[in-house]
């Protein structure tokens, strides 16, 4: 799939300048940014359907209730007991979508529609998260590289957008800008990539971890997965939008 994003990538910048031809040296008249275009618009539709589908199953599976009467905060608090972590703390953080590991506060922080649910959503989401915290405690190296560059890219997000801004406009002046803001945005790129197998493995850990307490069943366990699964293609779609966009800009600054 990477091939054919580069192969895409490369139609839509060098198209223009190297022509579509066939056999017969026609040209297909077919324009060079069209390539780019197309691109675009297949990683839109796919994330579009993607995160369509993903609020679809979690809304599916927050109506079932969960066989063990657990609540969200509940299940978290007994995944690192089990996992033997005595200081992480499970709390409350208002909104949807919200639930995150912070590992600078040693907490579990579980959204509205997670922390007081008996759901399989709930379940699988507090699971997940507590997955974060066992990866922090094993010292999970790809956890370890993603919290290392997250200064970096803090630092490169508040200014890469007004550098790439600037650098394509001043590319025939100061061409030297524009691959400032491509290294800039090479480490956010860096990081959605990292980001992936941190994401699935605490996902692994979390469906791992509710099977072999049987706090799934044979009938909410493809629920939980299918849940995480659909979250991790985010990630995936998100991963492949910036890698896209790195070499659109890269294609852009060898163009000129």
């Amino acid at each position: 799939m990477i091939y054919t994003l580069i192969t895409l990538l490369q139609t839509g910048y060098y198209g223009e300048e190297m022509g579509f031809y066939g056999a017969n040296g026609m040209g297909y008249g077919v324009p060079g940014q069209w390539g780019m275009y197309l691109l675009m618009i297949v990683i839109g539709v796919v994330g579009y359907i993607v995160q369509a589908r993903l609020q679809a199953v979690t809304k599916k599976y927050s109506q079932v209730m969960f066989p063990g009467g657990l609540t969200g905060k509940e299940v978290a608090e007994k995944m690192l007991r089990d996992n033997n972590i005595h200081n992480v703390k499970v709390t409350h953080v208002a909104g949807q979508l919200t639930d995150h590991f912070n590992p600078a506060t040693m907490t579990v922080n579980l959204s509205d529609t997670v922390y007081a649910s008996r759901s399989v959503t709930a379940a699988a989401v507090a699971a997940h998260e507590c997955g974060h915290a066992v990866q922090h405690a094993v010292q999970y190296a790809p956890l370890k590289m993603r919290s290392a560059l997250v200064p970096v890219v803090n630092f490169a997000s508040n200014i890469v957008q007004w550098v790439l801004l600037a650098g394509v406009l001043l590319i025939n002046v100061f061409p030297g800008l524009l691959w400032f803001g491509i290294i800039l945005f090479a480490t956010t790129t860096l990081f959605s990539f990292v980001t992936l197998p941190v994401e699935i493995n605490a996902s692994s850990r979390a469906i791992t971890w509710l099977s072999q307490t049987g706090i799934t069943d044979g009938q909410t366990r493809p629920m939980a997965i299918d849940a995480l699964k659909w979250a991790a293609y985010t990630y995936v779609i998100a991963a492949l939008g910036s890698l896209a966009t790195l070499l659109y800009y890269i294609g852009l600054a060898r163009r000129d």
